[in-house]
């Protein structure tokens, strides 16, 4: 362990150098890894897809037990946030890149995290750039630009997130969320084959299923269908849900976003 401001990559990490890599972002309360097995069967089946070559001692056992310890460590093992980054090593592009690195970082939250937001969120379409739609983008890579530039549009144009669209011109994820939205008893969310992140909070609500008079699905969602839903909400593994208030000029309520929040997220959080 050392101090976040001491260097812990050499400048020649594939990481780095070319977005070798992928990250997992998970949310610790009370001593334990929220969606362990998710999570980390997500990161495994990503760097089998990106031929990472895994030493044997690198485990979900050992980095839950690392990743633990840190948050023990900097005394907020009751409610954290904490970023596992692998990267494939140092080298150029067509050498060396043998030895998998990673780094574990934590930062303690606020209650607020375990709590459906009170102020619903504006959201609006990214419009300078479009997301591939092949297996590797549904990967949480390295490779962040799309979201990141997304995340500075939102900023400037005073959004609390904004979507991105796909090469097909429809709507794949948020800049850290998945899309879910609700019209009458249906609740679509973006398929992985429209480009969006495989996220941990999505596959929870997709297999513990809000209720039996909602019918879920995986498909292909467009703004038409966002301007004509009657709620929308947004999950990732660190506030669960959270529900959008209004999409360019159409405002929306939250009541069965409220219900699903109730009955499936919060045993979760609490």
């Amino acid at each position: 362990m050392r101090p976040a401001d001491e260097p812990a990559l050499l400048v020649s990490n594939r990481g780095y150098r070319y977005g070798d890599g992928l990250f997992e972002t998970m949310k610790i309360k009370n001593g334990k890894i929220l969606l362990e097995l998710y999570h980390f069967e997500r990161l495994l089946a990503g760097l089998s897809l990106l031929k990472f070559e895994l030493p044997s001692l690198f485990s979900p056992e050992k980095l839950s037990t690392e990743i633990l310890q840190l948050c023990e460590k900097n005394e907020c093992s009751n409610l954290a946030r904490v970023r596992l980054s692998v990267s494939r090593g140092n080298g150029g592009l067509y050498d060396g890149g043998k030895t998998l690195q990673y780094v574990i970082e934590c930062w303690p939250l606020g209650e607020h995290v375990n709590q459906l937001n009170e102020n619903g969120l504006v959201i609006d379409i990214f419009p300078d750039a479009e997301k591939g739609t092949d297996a590797f983008s549904n990967l949480k890579s390295a490779n962040f630009l799309p979201y990141s530039l997304a995340a500075l549009y939102a900023k400037e144009n005073k959004l609390n997130d904004c979507l991105l669209l796909n090469t097909r011109g429809n709507i794949s994820d948020s800049t850290i969320s998945n899309l879910f939205i609700i019209k009458g008893a249906m609740i679509n969310t973006p398929a992985l084959n429209e480009g969006c992140i495989n996220g941990v909070m999505r596959r929870h609500l997709l297999s513990a299923k809000p209720g039996e008079s909602y019918t879920l699905a995986e498909t292909a969602v467009t703004v038409a269908d966002i301007e004509g839903a009657d709620e929308i909400f947004l999950t990732n593994a660190i506030n669960g849900i959270r529900w959008v208030r209004q999409f360019r000029n159409k405002i929306y309520g939250c009541q069965k976003t409220v219900e699903i929040y109730d009955g499936v997220i919060k045993t979760i959080f609490s």
